[in-house]
């Protein structure tokens, strides 16, 4: 029973982690007005595949080996979000240039849609809407996300090794 107390952690970690961060991105949208460029859209999709990856794992926890393969899925959604947000980051800090253009928030109200899209806000992925000490949303996602599919990598092997 001591051996399972790792697989536990790795899926605790593999349906929380996720879930923290596309909750934060969505609070941060709705209730903090920061609207996502396409490439914080991008982020978002493979945190969704991993939430879904850790409910298999968690359903199917009694049968260790098919939880350990869900759990390690996980973790490959989360390292992809991270990836993303590497790159994401690094068209923030002009280290390098992306290939997404801009999104917006335009939604046709009662006005023709050249109005509406000429008076909408652009959002462009280049541009940081919110840092903390220099790091922008995209870089947090990619620190949290890397870390977390490691620790649930390195979890998952600590479990299988012993």
């Amino acid at each position: 029973m001591r051996r399972d107390i790792h697989l536990s952690r790795a899926r605790l970690v593999a349906i929380l982690l996720p879930t923290a961060l596309l909750g934060g991105a969505i609070g941060s949208q709705y209730l903090g007005g920061l609207f996502p460029c396409e490439m914080c859209m991008w982020q978002r999709w493979p945190h969704l595949a991993a939430i879904g990856a850790a409910l298999a794992a968690i359903f199917l926890r009694r049968n260790h080996f098919a939880s350990a393969v869900f759990t390690l899925l996980a973790a490959f959604f989360i390292a992809t979000s991270g990836a993303i947000g590497v790159f994401h980051a690094g068209v923030e800090y002009h280290w390098w240039e992306g290939f997404t253009t801009c999104s917006t928030n335009a939604r046709p109200a009662g006005e023709s849609m050249l109005d509406t899209i000429m008076k909408a806000r652009l959002i462009r992925c280049d541009v940081a809407q919110w840092t903390l000490f220099g790091v922008s949303l995209a870089g947090f996602n990619a620190i949290f996300s890397l870390t977390g599919a490691l620790g649930i990598y390195l979890l998952v092997r600590r479990w299988s090794q012993t």
